[in-house]
């Protein structure tokens, strides 16, 4: 049976990894309907690695072309930067965190990733309705500045709920980045953010996984890997017709569920 839940997690978290929905929220809240047992989160945290797989194995051609042409190619060098200039605010935010061991207590609680899902919804509503006009439309040539600062926004996705990709999505959007390069953006400060995130969740807690779990583990990273596949290039072009309102809307109504369950139904009996 917890074979059959850990393939429906991978499926939720491939389906919902690269939407501004929060994928880490979706998961943990089924987990706790579903009673998985995923002790910080390790569970949720390593089968999103799956999830970015799909981005490397759609993009591949583009990336490899970009990581070979770096010595050659200021374009690539100028790529490779702005992704790595984005990525540095989360290893810092990170190590705090970590250390300050508050990581588990909020993986836990439900009440604050559904607030934060809903706080999350309105803002990305807000941001896509009265966005400035974009300036950007090439995700491969954002200068420092605005790679930092989507960044800055890709660190309130520590708090699960307030989402990686929406807060990124956020960010490119108030730095006048369109909706596809945006989103392209975001899938490629993806790979470093949650690989990064992989290795440090896997260097704390392999000792202490059993077969059973990384078996688990294992199925919600391959149906993670393949369900992602399917939902990257459509949500590109959904985006590009419809904004983000939709994805708003959902995130309101997970969260305000979510909070109704929470307090009304969880505790009893």
């Amino acid at each position: 049976m917890h074979y059959l839940l850990a393939a429906l997690l991978g499926l939720i978290e491939g389906l919902t990894e690269f939407l501004p929905v929060s994928s880490t929220a979706h998961l943990l809240i089924a987990e706790k309907l579903m009673a998985f047992s995923d002790p910080g989160g390790n569970f949720a945290v390593m089968i999103q690695l799956g999830a970015i797989l799909a981005v490397v194995v759609l993009y591949f051609q583009r990336l490899f072309k970009a990581v070979i042409s770096i010595p050659t190619s200021a374009d690539s060098r100028r790529f490779a930067i702005s992704v790595l200039v984005a990525f540095f605010p989360a290893v810092i935010i990170g190590v705090v965190v970590k250390k300050s061991g508050l990581l588990s207590a909020i993986f836990e609680n439900v009440p604050l990733i559904c607030v934060a899902l809903i706080v999350g919804g309105i803002a990305l509503w807000a941001v896509d309705k009265f966005a400035p006009k974009p300036v950007y439309h090439d995700s491969a040539a954002l200068d420092v500045k605005t790679s930092l600062l989507i960044g800055l926004f890709q660190c309130m996705a520590i708090i699960p709920g307030m989402s990686r990709s929406g807060s990124t999505l956020i960010g490119a959007m108030v730095c006048k980045v369109d909706k596809k390069a945006g989103a392209e953006f975001s899938f490629f400060l993806a790979i470093p953010t949650m690989l990064g995130a992989f290795v440090v969740e896997f260097a704390d807690s392999h000792k202490l996984l059993t077969t059973d779990q990384y078996g688990l583990i294992a199925i919600g990273f391959v149906v993670a890997f393949l369900s992602a596949l399917l939902v990257i290039k459509p949500f590109i072009g959904f985006v590009q017709k419809r904004g983000y309102g939709l994805f708003a809307l959902w995130r309101i109504l997970v969260g305000v569920g979510g909070l109704v369950w929470w307090f009304g139904f969880a505790h009893v009996g």
